[in-house]
């Protein structure tokens, strides 16, 4: 009897389902997806997803277990190259199974498998949601707080306007007292030059006499 016994033989012998699995496996590296039936695609996902893990210590050992299983220099290359470093943070869980429907002629279950950080619709970042805020009518403390800054910024204001209109007019004084004192000079001299000329008239005078 087989009771019990989950292992899916896929209908071919040892070989030649090692050997199946092997090519499938390659493929799926390069290609990143590929289009095969439920139950071959189920084996395949236990078969690579451990190779896969393997591949994020890029060592000489690891690469020669992994070309034990691929048989294929070009699928190691692949892996260690691009498919490691991009799957490198994820625990696990690196392949997705689509089902597609059935095929035409056996109506065998087809499915679509592909490795998951290589799919563009699903890998894209979502933007976070906004958040709104809602303000009630008395006002948050946020709100009283900036309604105070706002308030000592404009107080601030008015008392440089204040200081700078009061220094206006001190300054048209001094300068005002300054044009006094540059007056005064001139009118000493104004005075000076009627006293020099009645000299010279009285000098005119003794002389004629």
């Amino acid at each position: 009897m087989r009771h019990g016994k989950k292992f899916n033989h896929l209908g071919r012998t040892k070989s030649h389902r090692k050997a199946m699995l092997s090519n499938m496996a390659c493929s799926l590296i390069q290609h990143k997806r590929i289009n095969t039936t439920l139950a071959k695609a189920k084996a395949l996902r236990v078969y690579v997803e451990p190779l896969i893990t393997k591949s994020k210590d890029d060592s000489t050992h690891s690469r020669r277990v992994v070309f034990s299983y691929l048989n294929d220099k070009f699928a190691v290359t692949e892996l260690f190259r691009e498919v490691a470093p991009k799957i490198g943070e994820r625990p696990g869980g690196y392949t997705r199974i689509i089902k597609t429907g059935n095929r035409m002629g056996d109506n065998a279950e087809m499915c679509l498998i592909e490795l998951v950080d290589f799919n563009e619709l699903y890998t894209t970042e979502k933007k976070a949601p906004s958040k709104k805020r809602r303000r009630r009518r008395g006002g948050s403390t946020d709100g009283n707080a900036a309604t105070q800054e706002q308030s000592a910024t404009t107080e601030d204001n008015k008392a440089t306007e204040s200081s700078v209109k009061e220094e206006e007019p001190k300054a048209e004084v001094k300068v005002e007292k300054v044009e006094d004192k540059n007056e005064a000079p001139k009118a000493k001299k104004e005075e000076s030059t009627p006293t020099a000329e009645s000299k010279d008239k009285s000098t005119e005078e003794e002389k004629k006499d």
